[in-house]
């Protein structure tokens, strides 16, 4: 049984990294330590707090959530070392939301509640119609299977949410909504144009999703 203070410990860590890793992302060079630093913490911080969730909703939904979350892990160095490992690191996203949607899966029928499906179909169609057009040829396909991954991983989290309210439920769905919000922001911004204060809303957006997703493991209110 993990100490009482261990989550407000791990909590603090996630906020303290995570404002570390959003100040730093367009500072001076000198800061980029700093901000190599803060981001994988703030992910790893929330993977800890999904492995030391008291009264987890069960092991295969914990274990499914944390894999996503190493996944996370692994995609956050990606996308920040200075090479263009774009394209891995999209690879890696892709996997943590099909850890997600395994996790989801585990808790609801697939796709059974159609009207989330429809809405957020609405959002990936009108996300693809925005960055399509100034889609590198490679990255075309990667990019598309990416959409379509998010947008079921998203569509299951409402699905489990409609069809059995509860703490866990409502979490996750918050936090993959967030997720297609940070996603959406960062693709718009890479691939169609410059969105101010992008860092702030891509990575502010990143780790309240990945938050509330880890804290979906746990049953209790707290």
């Amino acid at each position: 049984m993990p100490p009482p203070q261990l989550p407000r410990l791990l909590g603090g860590t996630v906020v303290a990294a995570a404002l570390v890793s959003i100040v730093t992302a367009q500072g001076p060079v000198e800061w980029m330590l700093a901000h190599y630093v803060a981001k994988p913490l703030a992910t790893l911080s929330i993977l800890a707090l999904a492995l030391t969730a008291t009264n987890p909703l069960s092991a295969r939904y914990q274990r499914a959530l944390a894999a996503g979350l190493v996944l996370s892990l692994v995609g956050d160095v990606l996308l920040m070392v200075p090479a263009d490992l774009f394209a891995f690191g999209l690879g890696a996203f892709l996997l943590a939301h099909l850890c997600y949607l395994a996790a989801f899966l585990g808790e609801s029928r697939l796709l059974a509640r159609p009207i989330a499906l429809v809405g957020y179909s609405l959002v990936a169609l009108a996300l693809m119609a925005a960055v399509y057009p100034s889609l590198p040829a490679p990255l075309r396909v990667p990019v598309i299977l990416y959409v379509v991954v998010i947008t079921l991983m998203a569509t299951q989290s409402a699905v489990w949410m409609m069809g059995t309210p509860s703490t866990s439920s409502r979490r996750a769905a918050v936090g993959a909504a967030w997720f297609l919000v940070s996603d959406a922001t960062l693709a718009i911004d890479r691939f169609r144009t410059d969105v101010p204060y992008r860092h702030v809303i891509v990575l502010g957006t990143y780790f309240i999703a990945q938050w509330y997703l880890a804290r979906s493991v746990s049953r209790a209110d707290t």
